[in-house]
């Protein structure tokens, strides 16, 4: 991908995202920021400002932009935000929530991941993102509590063990359904000891997996 496919890529992008009616200036310039095609495979890269899903490492894919985007805005992330973020991918959405956020955590299962993402964070100078390889299913409660959680895998159920995980009024994003089949990324505030639910868009995204992988 050249520089002008990368710039024409990314104002098709902005058009679809405003369409959409996501117009967050600081988010747009945090993905501005961060080169997208440094955190997909070579062969993909001309895929990069699409809305589509690429295969990346250890059999796992790195979301749509659009989708990516559209997650992160319903946050409604600030500089003073800690955010959790479980499935660390590529790399990519931490290292925009880093430049929006306070600090960030975010988790991965895959070693060969988790350990390619802290690179990529070092070379960005993203000093307040922290990778760390774990089982994200029940989230990191000896780090919490955040102001913000976001998933890129899907539980079955409501996570409702995760409103402890958050401060009062904290945002968590995370999609909910079935592993097989449909799900609905959700937008859940926390009010009291409860979450207050928002219905935001269907996805297909695979469901959160047991434990760390033993051997990538």
């Amino acid at each position: 991908m050249t520089a002008e496919d990368e710039r024409e890529g990314f104002a098709a992008f902005l058009l679809r995202m405003r369409a959409r009616g996501v117009n967050s200036k600081a988010l747009f310039a945090a993905m501005e920021e961060t080169p997208r095609s440094g955190f997909i495979p070579a062969q993909w890269r001309d895929a990069a400002w699409s809305n589509r899903m690429v295969p990346i490492e250890c059999g796992e894919t790195i979301e749509g932009c659009d989708l990516q985007a559209a997650m992160i805005a319903a946050l409604e992330v600030n500089s003073d935000n800690r955010v959790l973020e479980i499935g660390t991918g590529s790399g990519y959405t931490a290292s925009i929530l880093g430049r929006l956020a306070g600090r960030v955590l975010t988790l991965e299962r895959f070693r060969t991941l988790s350990e390619q993402a802290k690179l990529r964070f070092e070379s960005l100078g993203l000093e307040n993102v922290i990778v760390r390889q774990a089982d994200g299913r029940s989230g990191a409660v000896a780090d919490g509590p955040f102001d913000r959680i976001i998933a890129w895998a899907a539980f079955e159920t409501m996570p409702r063990s995760f409103v402890e995980q958050l401060t009062s009024g904290g945002i968590m994003v995370a999609p909910i359904g079935p592993g097989e089949g449909t799900q609905v990324f959700t937008k859940l505030v926390k009010t009291g000891s409860r979450f207050e639910r928002t219905d935001l868009e269907e996805v297909r995204l695979q469901p959160l997996q047991e434990g760390v992988a033993a051997a990538i």
